[in-house]
């Protein structure tokens, strides 16, 4: 195991220490006749790229059974190319090369004999640094947490991925117990955006949304308080899903209560409805946990979106400064919509802007995560988590219930506009990837990082599924992202919508070096 931390870096070069690279693997046999979810691609191109990096999770699978490559190959490929970008870009808090090559050993043979255990067996996979990964610590981004453990337990998402064969590359970095919205944090120091070291990744999944962009494993797990698979996935280019609450497992609980959601980061739409597919179930540790979906995401990928009524609110009714070159990508996406027979309509929601109440409710859940420590360890916090967990610790039970209840009317209001509306589309930010290492963009005015996040953290108040998906770039060719929303429970929904904006060719995977294929196919 290979751990990054702040205190494993050479001084003054603010990159951890350098390995060499897996040497280059056998090919496997070919499967013959192996029944997989890979069945639903087309077949694989001779023309693709030699380097599985470049290649989607359903792309690589169709690979497998095609015999042209194999889950050590791409293992070790993953592993190169999240120590080729480790160094510049501090996506992972550590890397797992052993453990990672022994699943990838099983999973081969088990290809070569043409059983393959699960949709995912053989798949790199990352886990943001929050989630329990049996093995292996969960530091959460703070110098406070044991990593003595035990560490004994998956998550619900990381149990069903295990059973599902999936290869564990690693843990990737989060800000101190995620939360803000950019990754930087005392334990593994500032994540940067795979397309300008200089901007920010965003956050607070901003290392699983780094080593997605660059090929470091096409599949990673992230979780989403107030934006945190969204706000990194739009900045980096790639896809994410913020589930509605419940439809994926949560154990241990967060202490940011039901704002805190576990969701797939992927190059496309289709990985997501697989990844969902699989990460999906119900678990008994939760009890706030949803029962199994009925169907498979998956299969409910192709209906396109003709007929859909679709609402379009630029700026939430003027309440966001969105700017221009974000505006102008998003409203040729939407434009896009409707030429595929969505029925689109410039319109906005019925809400004001719950920050205040958010703020309760996320202060408040971060005052509860570090009450344990004493005045040693808060010494070595983040200094603006403790203001954050300050200013939490002085609301009363009275401020909390008052925010539950604009969380309600929200709620109410929010299910009423979907009464009309299939979909609702947004910007995902109002900006693109600002300076890496602030919490606000400098010169903005802004006290908090949920001034520049007005479109992400509403919809983890009413719990509805929204996904993010890439639809263009800025004149510094730093990616834009459009933001589908839909009501409570209809996350097939908005993956179907997600995926006939790919089919189209309107969203892309913005490029970030050769790791990534632009398309996402």
């Amino acid at each position: 195991m290979t751990e990054f931390t702040e205190s494993s870096r050479p001084s003054g070069s603010g990159a951890p220490r350098e390995r060499t690279g897996p040497a280059r693997p056998a090919r496997p046999t070919d499967p013959a006749g192996a029944a997989h979810p890979a069945d639903r691609t087309d077949p694989v191109d001779p023309a693709a790229p030699a380097d599985p990096t470049g290649l989607t999770a359903l792309r690589l699978l169709a690979a497998y059974r095609a015999g042209e490559t194999g889950p050590v190959a791409a293992t070790r490929a993953a592993l190169a190319r999240a120590e080729e970008i480790q160094p510049e870009l501090s996506a992972f808090v550590r890397l797992m090369p052993e453990e990672a090559l022994e699943q990838a050993a099983r999973s081969e043979e088990r290809w070569r004999r043409g059983e393959p255990c699960g949709l995912l067996d053989g798949v790199p996979v990352t886990v943001k640094d929050i989630l329990l990964l049996r093995g292996a610590p969960t530091l959460k981004g703070s110098l406070t947490v044991d990593p003595a453990g035990p560490w004994d337990e998956d998550a619900p998402s990381v149990a069903r991925l295990r059973e599902h064969g999936a290869v564990f590359l690693g843990k990737t970095t989060t800000p101190e117990f995620g939360w803000k919205g950019v990754t930087d944090s005392p334990l593994s120091g500032v994540t940067r955006n795979p397309h300008d070291p200089a901007r920010t990744a965003g956050g607070s999944s901003g290392g699983a949304a780094v080593a997605v962009a660059r090929g470091a494993g096409p599949l990673a797990l992230g979780t989403d308080g107030g934006g945190s698979v969204r706000i990194p996935a739009s900045f980096c280019g790639i896809f994410a899903l913020k589930p509605t609450y419940g439809r994926v497992p949560l154990y241990p609980a967060s202490a940011f209560g039901t704002l805190a959601h576990v969701g797939p980061m992927t190059r496309d739409a289709a990985d997501a409805a697989l990844l969902m597919d699989v990460i999906g179930g119900a678990d008994s540790r939760d009890w706030s946990a949803l029962a199994p979906p009925a169907g498979s995401f998956s299969a409910e990928l192709d209906g396109g979106v003709r007929g859909l009524r679709v609402a379009f609110s630029p700026a939430l009714g003027g309440q966001v400064a969105v700017r221009p070159e974000v505006a102008a990508a998003v409203r040729r996406a939407v434009e896009a919509l409707a030429g595929l027979g969505a029925y689109v309509e410039e319109t906005d929601p019925d809400l004001a802007d719950p920050v205040d109440a958010f703020h309760t409710l996320w202060f408040a859940g971060a005052a509860r995560v570090t009450q344990h420590l004493g005045r040693e360890q808060r010494a070595r916090l983040d200094p603006g988590l403790r203001e954050v967990c300050a200013t939490g610790a002085r609301l009363s039970a009275l401020d909390y219930l008052a925010a539950v209840d604009v969380r309600m009317d929200l709620g109410r209001r929010m299910g009423l506009f979907h009464d009309t509306y299939d979909l609702l589309v947004t910007p995902t930010m109002p900006v693109t990837a600002f300076e890496a290492g602030a919490e606000v963009p400098r010169g903005s005015g802004l006290g908090r990082w949920t001034g520049w996040t007005p479109f992400t953290y509403p919809f983890n108040m009413t719990q509805q599924p929204a996904a993010t998906v890439p639809v263009g770039t800025d004149a510094d060719g730093l990616p834009i992202g459009l933001q589908l929303v839909a009501a409570r429970h209809r996350d097939a929904l908005v993956l179907r919508a997600a995926h006939a904006l790919y089919a189209a060719g309107v969203a892309r995977a913005a490029g970030a070096g050769s790791a990534v294929t632009p398309g996402g196919s």
